[in-house]
């Protein structure tokens, strides 16, 4: 027997007539269903490339928007590089330490003649000394942030920083009379430096560091005032871990067993979010340690100093000297 069409049963869906209006819409055969099949597809098809869309949008917004919020970002390790090296905003004013060799505290390497030199390995001058460690090059990229954020031609970086036994020269017990680990270069049409170096120690006390202070050009170096930029470069954690297995390191692992970038009382603030680098190579071929540095000249430099301690010392206590 056939069956009826109950009150209310429908005669077509959506826009195509039904082939059995008397029965369910489950019952309409095989093209109706293969039919109706495509049609959704097609609508999910649509519906799935406008979500897309506009999760691409979202994400490209999210992006900037968090590049703009954190300045600088800090990417996983590889075995073969750590990579940071992009603080899009102003680099932090650190403390210059009690070590500066800038005539601020003691000692003016600056003042002397052949400060300005890319390999800072030897001492210069009537000194002979040279730096043994795993070889390192330090490149700066500086970006003028008060003048768009483009390269900061012409201005002058002096890096100093201790060595493979976390002695300062100029002023730790053994090297007073070196100057090794200290140097000047002016920036390229691009911004950029390069020094020519050995990595440095973990002394007790401190985060793996390198110092530098930016001025406007060489002629302004002799005078420390004159800085318009003074900053650290915090070292990734991995890759000082692999360096300092290496001989002639040994001291370093117990120091940087006991502190991290959270406890160190320059780089604890934020992490060294903007002062983290990107670093390339291995113990053998020798690292390249890369930073971003932006210079806003609108701001207050500070002129490396830390308020109310002379030398502005941060803490920590290199071999033979004060803290560093």
């Amino acid at each position: 027997m056939a069956k009826h069409q109950r009150p209310g049963r429908i005669s077509s869906y959506e826009g195509r007539p039904l082939a059995r209006p008397a029965e369910d819409l489950v019952d309409q055969g095989l093209a109706f269903d293969i039919g109706t099949v495509l049609s959704r597809r097609r609508i999910l098809t649509l519906v799935g490339l406008g979500a897309a869309t506009a999760g691409l949008a979202a994400c490209g917004s999210g992006s900037a928007t968090s590049a703009g919020a954190t300045s600088g970002s800090t990417a996983s390790a590889s075995t073969a590089s750590t990579s940071t090296s992009g603080a899009s905003g102003e680099i932090p004013q650190e403390t210059a330490g009690p070590y500066p060799g800038d005539g601020s505290n003691g000692p003016d390497v600056l003042e002397q003649s052949g400060v300005v030199r890319s390999d800072i390995r030897s001492s210069f001058g009537t000194a002979t000394g040279t730096a043994g460690g795993v070889p390192m090059t330090l490149e700066l990229a500086i970006t003028d942030l008060a003048g768009g954020g483009g390269a900061f031609t012409g201005v002058a970086v002096y890096v100093w920083h201790c060595d493979r036994e976390g002695r300062y020269s100029m002023y730790s017990q053994g090297v007073t009379e070196q100057n090794y680990l200290r140097g000047v270069q002016v920036a390229d049409t691009a911004g950029k430096v390069r020094f020519t170096s050995i990595f440095p120690a973990c002394y007790s006390g401190r985060w793996p560091h390198i110092h530098f202070e930016v001025y406007p050009d060489q002629a302004s170096i002799t005078d420390a005032t004159k800085a318009i930029a003074t900053s650290q470069v915090a070292l990734p954690k991995d890759i000082c871990d692999k360096v300092y297995a290496q001989s002639g390191y040994e001291a370093s692992v117990a120091n940087l067993s006991k502190v991290s970038l959270a406890s160190d009382n320059v780089f604890g603030d934020d992490g060294a979010v903007r002062q983290l680098p990107t670093v390339t190579g291995s113990v053998t071929s020798g690292y390249t340690v890369s930073l971003a540095v932006g210079v806003d000249t609108t701001t207050t430099a500070g002129n490396g100093q830390t308020s109310g301690v002379p030398g502005g010392q941060p803490g920590g206590q290199p071999p033979g000297g004060q803290s560093g």
